[in-house]
């Protein structure tokens, strides 16, 4: 307004309209501010109407000719150079401002240069936005200027056509789409009218639809609904054509949109989803229309003419589906069904579970209408309802997550097809993916850890409703797709067991095929490899149990069932003997004759001709496998193992099904089954013509039978599988000379090749199982005897040749065979599996010569360094020319050989230690000392047990004379377990042999005098492994387990040196008591999961077969504490040990309660202290009377610090415990009472709770009489207390204390003198608590509680009610929770009559957790329908444009950001407040009023950071106006011309009343300063002054406050205003 004045002025004052338009030009290659931007752009918009022909002044046509041409000028020589060079400049907020100064500037002057010289502008502009001109103007720039441009071109199609094309393709291709390029689209629309506005938007669905449809993706769909958002007023209008909701791809964009991962994105869909709800009711037609009522529409766009769904949320084809309708006869209804729809969804926006849970009960009536209105032509699509669940999948809260997913679970699956199938595809997509979400497994609230997840249990039943639910022809494919999405990615360890789980629980029904078997072997290919053992092999159990119940066997062949029970390993699931095999053996014998045919080569399957019998099958396999070409005479490779494994677990399967039938020949039936494998046996040793691969072959088929066969587990089983191993070793041992005969020759000699490496490894496995089968037997042994001395003095006789100057392959071989058959016979001795007593001598002393006298020595004594660590060296690579695979091999088959040569030297040596062979402390073990430490470094990790074995014995015979030496073993060993932590398969074994060598016997028993850098070493150790033990679960386990068994043997006496080394580790031990780390939630799921496997017992394969890793969290306390219970009092040793431990215990917890800490509920600290406690308790028993008397002073004393209701409990029980112990130090209790009160105060419920418990002290006490008045006295005083709690427990201290008294009778009574009435009044009080409301509840309750109730302190003292009892019952977390199972599985457990186990009575086990001070819980109550809910939405029948501000132009002063112009109802004016908190307050007031904008001194407050707080983004959506308080005077002024009526906000003589106040409708409301209100000058200036009515004394609000009440009622009265004219308005 104020320009327009000015610019009328300037232009009647000055006509020489060029000299003006001159002097506001700027110099070529500068870049103009915005205001004289703005100045040039008002100056022409003054000289339009005098450019006119019909302009009355006089200007002559020469005169306008050359403003015409001023103005070209500036068009192509000053505004187009200035936006490329704006085009060339990174963002920021002057390139938006001058960008949209310059586009205004030329919308303006465009017009005056005539049409031709507009087409010509846009055809320029044009070529930048086809993006086919470099060094132009940026796609972004040219769309802001072609949509200024527009409404000065004529119409003209073929520019039309190009710009719409060049727009489309902008938003199909760049990275980034500019938000100028879809204001765009929206000039395009609403420039057009009638044929040429359909041919627009027909174009554009139609491209849009096409892009999604053929690239959906979510980066497409955010843009398709950024377009269609952006368009909807011209798309989304009454009788339209093209008509969007005829589109099936239309609807598919919006759900799609609805389950995106942008917030944005999804509030886009949402929003047209409701602009089409409301354009139907509106409408009031029934929808789709009906091909009569509406033939022409659909007759004119036939891809739209039926709006037919054919794909639901996943796209799976459903033909004959109505993706939505509108019935004007349920209009109710569906106006009901989306308006909980958009709340849902809109409240799922919160992503918080306070806020969602409340409309979840929503989501049951949407399933409900939905699945009564989807049957055939229903008027609800199912689609709509799973978009729910997707959304509450992709929350980024887990809880909510885990919310959606269990309402999924529990919801009631209709029958109908229309929702199965879409449902089906549903679960195979979206719900999978989110069931690989491990957080959703924790257990719930009320779970114990074992149990099974609430979620798991919900997903069986789920899953099993839901395939009975499908179409039968359906399921199978269900069921494949659902198996194909396990093995799509990478699954953690407990979702892929839970749902393996639930899949073995199916019906049993013929549902997979090859297709499904090549799936679950794909699942266990790929998602078995890194799971945690238990986990990993009860997901085999469970998948294989899947298979054997749901795979139809007409469908597969014999070959297709075993090369899939390949995959599963024998040490973790399908391990002979356990029921899964017997399982898997019955289902081949049920099945027999019914799998899918193959081709079978009868002519080797002898009298078992059957086609599809599994014998028959077999022995063709076993013909097959043994069947090889001729030998070529070259040197070839192993054959591969996993041949001979599947072969071998193929012929155990088939004996152990025959043997089922009573009465069978169980070996005939064997040798007939594998007879040509006897053959190829029988002939090995004697056949020189024999193949190699053909004997290697039969070797790894016998050594796998052997391996296999003897793997059985479980007792019960082993009545058959017995049988069927000894007639398999009836049958190879027949055939064992000819076998070691063959064997003995190829390792004396013939042995020369790269390759024969891996052959000899296979040749001395193959010795060792037979000689651990044959040692037994007479016959045999002979056998052994005289098999073993010709293999040991050859192999002697080759390692003592002398080297030769160029080594060879033969050579190097022969050396590292010789080697690996010494370690084998070492081996074998050591676990006295061979008895060679007349050899033995002889090989332990060539083996000592070898090593420590070489034989390049002259003298006899031996060199120090010896063979010790003698390596392998390395051939020419010229001389493996005749290895298989040349050069190619060498390095790699090189260095595993190198290495085992080195590993098989340590063996040996390991076993010349313990023999005692090499002289103790003598320099050869020094030598050998410093040499294994050299070894560590060089052997790879999976191969130095043998250096630790060794280590083990060497250290304790040179500790006293080489203590650095031992101290650098020691630590170089632990560095090299420290780099394994993450390598588990190696960690273990080398941890437990590292603890087993550092922590010794006769190490642990050093003194720090004897070898003090040694002792300190160990100590820092053993701290460091409890270090790593709290990331690393399982490795304090192994310390304290080698410790204890070191300590006190669990057979056989330790001996006192044995346990006097414990003094030296009383830390270790103590920490041990208290140990337990806080796992993170992953971790401890992992836990938690691994106990419920466990707890499944034989129902899950996996407990059969792997062993236990211990590495259970707990396990070192109860191992600690199973080591304290089987301490002997009688002995001194022990009971020292005791005491310092009790010391040590009590001084740990009087650390934490003086910190300054303060310690929460289930916090770390809380535990210690709780364990702390629980270990003391477990003590007491064994401590001697003298020592607990002294201990009683320390007891009361924590009683007075603020502890944990579980510390509480425990110390209130140790004191009981401690006083009956020493009934004599009763007045030390007494005492306490009268100690401190001030400091006590709830404290003194402690001692008040022993108090509760006095009658296990009564008969025990010297005068039992005087001891009941002193207790009367002592409660008396309490029972008057100004605390509640203390009252409380006085009360109830004070009821059991007098039945005490009431039961001695008259004489008790009456020897109280005057107490008697006062304890019957204070009695009558508690009673008088009947009425008194939540009084009388903890009146209740503080009885009922299991301290004061059920429990014993005697009687209840065990194992049981200390560790699982107590925690269970007084709030601590399960995690803390010892059942009495865990102490049993030790065995080591020691309880007495005195401290049991387990609880004599069940009174406790029977109790819930609960505790009196808690609040009334009640049940919680389903809501109501409408219950009241957090509504927190968007207003989404205002213009989009007020919706989404990134479509908007960058305005000037961000007034057109969102579509309001300051010229609205209400302006507030806030120029005079200056704190960033008020202002962004304010801000947000203002927006969510529909203020038209908000005045502030400086814009430069939208960037503090207090502003943003409280702003919370409504400075985005509402104008901001810039004026300074300077200019405030002026401002108001020109307000005041524009009608406004300017109101203050300020007490001054004249105010009125806000209540009394009515606004007009144009207001503008003036805020003062926060300190000084309105100046003086202004208040001059307002036209009204209003004040807020006050009842207070402080007469003064905050200004943010202020306003709020003065713009709400403003608000108020026009809202009211206007919805008194719309209801007057007539129907």
């Amino acid at each position: 307004m104020m320009n327009a004045v000015l610019v009328k002025a300037v232009l009647s004052a000055c006509p020489n309209y060029e000299l003006l338009l001159e002097s506001l030009r700027w110099p070529d290659g500068s870049w103009p501010g915005t205001e004289q931007l703005e100045a040039v752009t008002a100056l022409l918009e003054g000289l339009g109407p005098l450019m006119l022909d019909s302009d009355p002044r006089p200007s002559s046509p020469a005169t306008r000719q050359r403003v015409v041409g001023q103005v070209e000028s500036l068009v192509w020589t000053q505004c187009l150079p200035l936006l490329t060079r704006i085009s060339g400049e990174g963002g920021g907020a002057r390139r938006a401002e001058s960008s949209a100064a310059v586009c205004r500037l030329l919308s303006v002057a465009v017009p005056l240069c005539g049409e031709a010289a507009a087409g010509r502008l846009a055809r320029s502009v044009l070529q930048s936005l086809q993006l086919s001109e470099e060094g132009g103007l940026s796609v972004e720039l040219a769309s802001e200027l072609m949509a200024a441009l527009l409404p000065s071109l004529s119409e003209d199609e073929q520019l039309t056509s190009s710009t719409l094309s060049s727009a489309l393709s902008c938003i199909r291709t760049l990275p980034d789409v500019p938000k100028t390029t879809v204001r765009l689209l929206l000039a395009l629309l609403d420039r057009s009218c009638g044929a040429g506005r359909d041919n627009i938007r027909t174009v554009v669905l139609d491209d849009l639809s096409s892009w999604h449809c053929s690239a959906r993706s979510a980066a497409v769909t955010e843009r398709v609904l950024l377009c269609l958002t952006a368009l909807s007023d011209h798309l989304l209008e009454p009788r339209i054509h093209p008509e969007p909701r005829l589109s099936p791809q239309f609807w598919r964009m919006v759900q799609d949109g609805l389950i995106h991962r942008d917030s944005v994105t999804r509030k886009r869909a949402l929003f047209l989803l409701k602009r089409c709800v409301t354009l139907s009711e509106e409408r009031g037609q029934g929808w789709p229309p009906s091909p009569s009522a509406d033939g022409k529409r659909q007759s004119s766009r036939c891809d739209c003419c039926s709006f037919r769904f054919r794909t639901c949320l996943t796209r799976v084809p459903a033909a004959g589906e109505i993706f939505f309708r509108w019935a004007p006869e349920s209009r109710g209804l569906l106006r009901e069904f989306w308006e909980d729809y958009a709340l849902v969804m809109e409240t799922l926006e919160e992503n918080q579970v306070h806020v969602v849970r409340p409309v979840l009960n929503r989501i049951d009536s949407l399933a409900q209408t939905t699945a009564n209105h989807s049957q055939g032509g229903g008027l609800l699509h199912p689609s709509w309802l799973l978009c729910v669940y997707q959304r509450m999948f992709h929350s980024e809260n887990k809880t909510l997550m885990r919310e959606g997913v269990c309402h999924l679970l529990e919801l009631q699956l209709p029958r109908q097809p229309a929702f199965t199938l879409a449902f089906s595809q549903f679960v195979v997509g979206p719900f999978m993916d989110v069931l690989s979400e491990t957080s959703l497994f924790h257990k719930a609230a009320g779970q114990s850890v074992g149990d099974r997840p609430e979620l798991v249990a919900k997903l069986q039943v789920f899953l099993t409703g839901f395939f009975s639910s499908l179409p039968p022809e359906d399921r199978g494919q269900v069921l494949l797709q659902m198996i194909q999405q396990l093995g799509s990615k990478h699954w953690c360890a407990v979702p892929l067991l839970f749902l393996s789980q639930a899949l073995s629980q199916l019906p049993p029904s013929p549902l997979l095929g090859a297709d499904g078997l090549a799936a679950l072997r794909e699942v266990l290919r790929c998602t078995m490899i890194t799971h945690q053992v238990l986990l990993r092999a009860a997901a085999q159990g469970f998948l294989l149990k899947s298979a054997l119940c749901l795979l139809d066997v007409t469908t597969v062949t014999l070959e297709d069932v075993f090369t899939f029970l390949m995959h599963f390993r024998p040490d973790e699931s399908l391990g002979r003997g356990t029921e899964l095999w017997d399982q898997v053996c019955v289902w081949l014998s049920d099945n027999e004759g019914s799998f899918k045919p193959m081709v079978i080569d009868e002519d080797h399957i002898g009298a078992a001709r059957n086609k599809g019998t599994i014998r028959a099958y077999i022995q063709s396999e076993v013909h097959n496998f043994l069947r090889v070409p001729a030998s070529t005479g070259q040197t070839e490779r192993m054959p591969d193992s996993r041949e001979a494994d599947q072969l071998a677990r193929s012929i155990l399967l088939c004996a152990d099904m025959e043997t089922r039938p009573p009465g069978a020949d169980i070996g005939h039936q064997l040798e007939t089954l594998v007879s040509p494998l006897l053959d190829t046996l029988s002939k090995v040793g004697t056949n020189i013509y024999l193949p190699l691969r053909k004997s290697d072959k039969s070797l790894q088929l016998v050594l796998r039978l052997l391996q296999l066969g003897g793997a059985q587990r479980v007792p019960h089983h082993q009545g058959l599988s017995y049988e069927v191993m000894a007639a398999i070793e009836g049958l190879i041992f027949k055939l064992v000379d000819p076998i070691q005969e063959f064997i003995l020759r190829r390792l004396c000699g013939e042995l020369q090749e790269l390759c024969d490496a891996e052959r000899a490894e296979l040749y001395l496995c193959v010795l060792k199982q037979l000689s651990s089968y044959t040692g037994t037997t007479q016959r045999h042994s002979r056998t052994q005897l005289a098999c073993f001395p010709q293999l040991i003095k050859y192999s002697l006789q080759t390692l003592q040749e002398p080297g030769r100057q160029v080594p060879t392959v033969a050579n190097q071989i022969a050396k590292a065979v010789a080697m690996a058959s010494l370690s084998l016979v070492c081996h074998l001795m050591e676990q006295q599996v061979i008895d060679m007593r007349s050899d033995t001598n002889f090989l332990l002393k060539s083996l000592n010569e070898h090593f420590y006298y070489p034989a390049s020595s002259t003298s006899g004594s031996p060199s120090p360094s010896g063979r010790l660590n003698e390596r392998l060296l390395k051939p020419h690579s010229d001389d493996t020319s005749s290895d298989v695979g040349g050069p190619s091999l060498l390095l790699q088959d090189w260095g595993r050989t190198a290495a085992h040569f080195l590993r098989d030297q340590w063996i040996c040596l390991s076993v010349l230690t313990k023999a005692a062979v090499v002289p103790k402390a003598s320099e050869s073990l020094k030598a050998a000392l410093s040499c294994s430490v050299e070894a560590l470094a060089l052997l790879p990790s999976d191969l130095v047990l043998p250096v630790l074995t060794f280590t083990e014995t060497v250290l304790p015979q040179l500790v006293c004379d080489e203590e650095a030496l031992c101290v650098e073993a020691v630590t170089r060993t632990w560095e090299l377990v420290q780099g394994l932590s993450t390598n588990a398969h190696d960690f273990w074994p080398a941890l437990r042999g590292f603890i087993s060598m550092t922590f010794h016997q006769k190490l642990l028993s050093l003194t720090d005098s004897q070898a003090p850098t040694l002792t300190a070493a160990i100590k820092q150790i053993a701290m460091e492994l409890m270090e790593l033990s709290e990331s690393k679960s399982g490795v304090f386990s192994v310390l304290i387990l080698h410790c204890c068994q070191t300590w006190l043997p669990e057979h056989g006496d330790s001996g006192e040196d044995n346990f006097s080394s414990v003094f030296s580790h009383t830390n270790m031990l103590a920490e041990a008591c208290v140990y337990g780390p806080v796992f993170r939630r992953d971790q401890r799921l992992v836990q938690d999961v691994q106990t419920y496997v466990e707890r499944l017992g034989e129902e899950c394969p996996a407990n059969a077969v792997v062993a236990s890793d211990n590495r259970d969290d707990q396990l070192p306390r109860t191992c600690a504490l199973a080591f304290l219970s089987r301490l002997d009092p009688s002995i001194p040793q022990h009971q020292r040990l005791m005491e310092e431990l009790v010391i040590s215990l009590v001084k740990k917890d009087n650390s934490i309660s003086k910190s300054k800490v303060r310690y929460y509920s289930n916090s770390l600290q809380h535990r210690v202290k709780n364990r702390v406690w629980q270990t003391l308790l477990l003590l007491l028993p064994k401590l001697k009377e003298e020592f607990v008397a002294s201990l009683l002073t320390s007891v009361l004393q924590a009683g007075f610090c603020s502890n944990q209701a579980s510390v509480k409990y425990l110390i209130e029980w140790m004191m009981v415990l401690i006083l009956v112990r020493c009934p004599r130090h009763i007045n030390s209790f007494w005492s306490c009472f009268s100690t401190h009160h001030d400091g006590t105060k709830t404290s003194i419920c402690t001692f008040l709770s022993v108090l509760v418990h006095f009658s296990v002290l009564v008969p025990l006490l010297k005068d039992p009489a005087v001891q009941l008045v002193k207790a009367l006295d002592v409660i008396l005083q309490w029972c008057f207390s100004h605390n509640f709690s203390v009252r409380l427990y006085a009360l109830l201290a004070l009821k059991r204390v007098w039945s005490l008294v009431e039961v001695r009778g008259e004489e008790g009574v009456e020897g109280l003198g005057g107490r008697s009435a006062v304890v019957q009044a204070c009695l009558s009080q508690a009673e008088a608590m009947q009425s008194s409301g939540n009084a009388n509840k903890n009146w209740t309750r503080i009885q009922e509680h299991f301290f004061f109730g059920a429990f014993h302190p005697i009687r209840d003292h065990s194992a049981e009610t200390i560790f699982y009892t107590f925690p269970r019952l007084s709030g601590l977390a399960d995690d803390e929770w010892i059942p009495p199972w865990k102490f049993e599985k030790l065995s080591c457990f020691s309880e007495s009559p005195t401290f049991p186990l387990r609880n004599p009575v069940p009174d406790l086990n029977q109790l819930q957790p609960g505790d009196w001070i808690q609040q009334d819980r009640g049940e919680e109550e389903k809501e109501e329908r409408w219950a009241e809910v957090q509504k927190k939405i968007t207003p989404w029948r205002l213009r989009i444009q007020e919706q989404d501000p990134e479509l908007q132009l960058v305005p000037q002063q961000r007034a057109a950001r969102v579509g309001k112009q300051p010229g609205g109802a209400l302006l507030v004016v806030a120029s005079l407040i200056d704190k960033p908190t008020n202002l962004g307050g304010l801000c947000r007031t203002c927006e969510i009023f529909g203020a038209s904008a908000l005045v502030l001194d400086s814009l430069r407050h939208i960037s503090d950071k207090h502003f943003l707080s409280l702003s919370v983004s409504s400075e985005l959506w509402l104008p901001l106006l810039e004026v300074k308080p300077s200019e405030l005077s002026d401002f108001l002024q020109l307000k005041q011309t524009e009608g406004y009526c300017i109101v203050g906000v300020e007490q001054t003589a004249n105010s009125q009343s806000l209540q009394d106040f009515h606004f007009p409708e144009k207001t503008l409301l003036l805020l003062g300063n926060e300190r000084e209100g309105i100046p003086a000058n202004l208040l001059q200036l307002l036209d009204v002054c209003v004040e807020i009515p006050q009842q207070g004394v402080i007469r003064s609000l905050n200004v943010h406050v202020s306003a709020a009440l003065l713009i709400w009622e403003h608000t108020r009265q026009h809202l009211t205003s206007s919805t008194g004219e719309v209801n007057s308005r007539p129907n």
